[in-house]
């Protein structure tokens, strides 16, 4: 692999006019495509097979009328101090806001608060249910401003309007505050390579790779139906790993020049050497999203797949558009014109810091784990959930009616259960569906339920079940498990639905799937690190030192997303259960920058090792040529996913909060402390690995050590000829 990428490295250095119009070209194309052809993304996360999503179909096929899986929303209506919404000015104002909502686009059906008797008791809150024919990431800004815009007359008479449910949720996109990560990361460039020009050349590179990936996905939006999430995580993984990616080849191109090799030769020996490694530490990014898909959920195999194309974008910039860029920079890229540092002399920061951790090695491997094991605590008690109303902005209109209807009917007003009744096998139907009302009535937790709506065949009806708790309380959970055991008791079978419902099942399958997706990582990272290193004690290390970080990051989560703490500081406006896909989202993206670290560190304390260094002197030699650039690395996705901490969207917040801390821990607790001082206790050790299993084992040479060795052969046997 290292000699054809030394060859591909040369071809696109000398060919570089070339390779930069073919890459304009593919950005150009897939840029016209997006902009053509793409459509509508959506905030639907249902997954095929949950009991709510068959209601949903039954619901389709048997009782269309109902708009079962359409958008809704709750209008809150609030009546001025002293006045009530059933006085005259009250109920004018209300009835005239239900016709105006009536005539608002793919509205079906606007449910009198009147007449469905949905009157708060000191009557001064009305609450209207509006349902569309068109699902939610359907809907376009157009309509929900239709929607809204009806409240202002009742505002300009006093009243209180706000509106909640799926309907209102627009789209999430990216803002200006989240360039501010990638503001940070051309200063750490910058400071990295004291010159305009090398620091310019991997931003350059990244966005153009995220500008491909980003074309490709809106571009397939036209085709298929994707989460509005996808584009997002695909933008914040493509932009770091492209940078870093960047970043390394940089780095080595220069080395080649410090030493007199020509820039087209040092071109290919940076594609050979790290550009090795950047195939594999993509490709360990790159299976990881991809393994996505195996946890049967699609809106989040959907993402994965999104973000692994745009990871291979990035590898395959760095491998051909990069060479070309640098033809055209040539050795300028090494000129040093800005100097921020001086040019370190004799022993290193990081030389420094690992022959202290050698010194020291038991007291820091016990202060970095009892670290971690403190900031993981708060995972105990994390709570799984999707977002709802509740998790809004302060501010904004969904949390206001949400609060409101909270206030007035009850929390469970903001989440409602529909349950399928199905008496098709009942020989009297009627009496089946009082009987199951009744049933329902006397469960715990519930507050109301409305009476049936029946189609047209009279065999299947929808009840309307108001619990008493929100709609993330476990006694929501517990309620909806309860309904659907009653099915087996009455002469009736029901099936549970509803955005709330929807949720939970979701949730539940998100959990499940969490742990056998754990496994698959881990094991996935145990045979890949196996092939690299030729050890067996190191990958035991590394993925020992991943779960280490995934924990803390879940614990830091849990701290701030759901207890609150420094919320204020970090701009999180609203707390509640932890998005549901985060957990299995940050697994797989975190093993795979974990992974990056562990490779660009520790093969060089391999190839030390090999070349007969002590242990010790090997893992100090190799800390201190690796350390500097997975410092830069670390900071520059610490910027990048830092930069998405801003979002208005609670999930985006989440995750680039959660991406940034396990960036952080993995880069600078497990890698930069536990791996120096792991390998300095284990010594010869750490390199063992049997000998059945070294002959089994392909050679796979990451570093480009063999490369290396042929192309320096005949330089030696010339220096050698010219010497005699």
């Amino acid at each position: 692999m290292a000699t054809f990428l030394y060859r591909l490295g040369r071809f696109s250095f000398r060919r570089k006019a070339l390779v930069a119009a073919v890459w304009a070209a593919v950005l150009v194309a897939l840029g016209l495509g997006a902009l053509t052809l793409s459509s509508q993304l959506s905030n639907s996360v249902t997954i095929p097979g949950t009991e709510s999503q068959r209601a949903i179909d039954q619901l389709t096929e048997k009782f269309p009328q109902a708009n079962a899986g359409g958008a809704t929303a709750r209008v809150v209506i609030e009546a001025p101090a002293g006045t009530t919404v059933t006085d005259a000015k009250g109920k004018a104002a209300v009835e005239a806001l239900v016709g105006q909502l009536k005539t608002a686009p793919k509205v079906t059906a606007v449910v009198d608060p009147f007449q469905a008797q949905s009157i708060s008791p000191d009557r001064r809150v009305a609450l209207a249910q509006v349902s569309y024919g068109a699902k939610a990431y359907e809907l376009t800004d157009e309509d929900r401003q239709a929607l809204q815009a009806p409240a202002d007359a009742a505002r300009a008479a006093g009243f209180t309007v706000e509106f909640g449910g799926d309907a209102v949720q627009g789209v999430p996109a990216t803002g200006a505050t989240e360039g501010l990560g990638v503001a940070v990361a051309a200063v750490v460039l910058i400071i990295t390579f004291g010159s305009l020009v090398a620091a310019g050349i991997p931003l350059l590179t990244a966005l153009i790779g995220v500008g491909t990936g980003m074309g490709g996905i809106f571009l397939a939006s036209g085709f298929l139906e994707l989460n509005s999430n996808t584009p997002i995580l695909a933008l914040m993984i493509g932009l770091a790993v492209g940078i870093d990616y960047a970043l390394f080849i940089v780095s080595r191109y220069r080395h080649e020049l410090s030493i007199g090799r020509d820039p087209e030769e040092a071109a290919g020996r940076a594609a050979g050497t790290a550009g090795s490694a950047v195939v594999f530490a993509g490709l360990t990014v790159i299976i990881a999203l991809a393994g996505l898909t195996v946890v049967g959920i699609p809106f989040l195999g959907q993402m994965g797949v999104a973000a692994a194309v745009t990871v291979a974008i990035a590898v395959l910039i760095a491998l051909t558009l990069l060479p070309a860029i640098l033809g055209f920079a040539g050795a300028r890229v090494a000129g040093g014109r800005i100097r921020l540092r001086r040019k370190p002399v004799g022993t290193t920061h990081g030389e420094r810091w690992a022959r202290f951790v050698a010194r020291h090695r038991i007291p820091v491997l016990l202060v970095a784990l009892a670290g971690m094991a403190v900031v993981a605590l708060p995972a105990l008690s994390m709570q799984l959930g999707l977002p709802n109303d509740s998790t809004a902005a302060p501010e904004s209109t969904q949390k206001k009616a949400y609060d409101i209807a909270s206030r007035s009917f009850g929390e469970g007003s903001n989440g409602p259960l529909l349950v399928v009744v199905d008496v098709s096998a009942s020989a009297n139907r009627q009496a089946a569906l009082g009987q199951a009302a009744a049933g329902i009535q006397k469960l715990p937790d519930v507050a109301a339920v409305t009476p049936p709506r029946v189609n047209q065949t009279g065999d299947t009806a929808l009840l309307t079940v108001i619990p008493k708790s929100g709609p993330s309380s476990t006694q929501t959970e517990d309620l909806v498990a309860a309904i659907r055991a009653e099915s087996g008791k009455l002469d009736a079978k029901l099936a549970v639905t509803g955005q709330t419902a929807a949720n939970i099942d979701v949730s539940e399958k998100l959990s499940d799937a969490m742990l056998p997706y754990l496994a698959l990582i881990v094991g996935l990272a145990f045979v890949l690190l196996m092939l690299v290193f030729r050890s067996v004690v190191v990958p035991l290390k590394a993925t020992i030192g991943f779960l280490g970080s995934v924990a803390a990051t879940f614990g830091a989560v849990v701290a701030v997303f759901q207890w609150g703490w420094l919320t204020d500081l970090l701009g999180v406006e609203s707390t509640g259960p932890i998005m549901s896909m985060l957990p299995i989202l940050l697994i797989g993206v975190l093993f795979g920058l974990a992974m990056d670290y562990q490779v660009f560190l520790v093969t060089r304390m391999r190839e030390e090792h090999v070349h007969g260094a002590e242990p010790q002197e090997a893992m100090v030699t190799g800390f201190r040529h690796g350390a500097r650039v997975v410092v830069a690395a670390a900071l520059i996705m610490i910027s990048v996913f830092a930069g998405f901490i801003l979002a208005e969207s609670a999930l985006i917040q989440s995750i680039g909060f959660a991406l940034a801390f396990g960036v952080l821990v993995d880069a600078f607790v497990v890698r930069m402390t536990l791996v120096p001082a792991v390998m300095s206790l284990l010594g010869r050790g750490a390199w063992w690995l049997p000998k059945w299993l070294d002959r089994v084992l392909p050679d796979v040479d990451v570093e480009g050590e063999k490369l290396t060795k042929h192309l320096d052969e005949p330089e030696e046997r010339e220096l050698v000829g010219a010497n005699r």
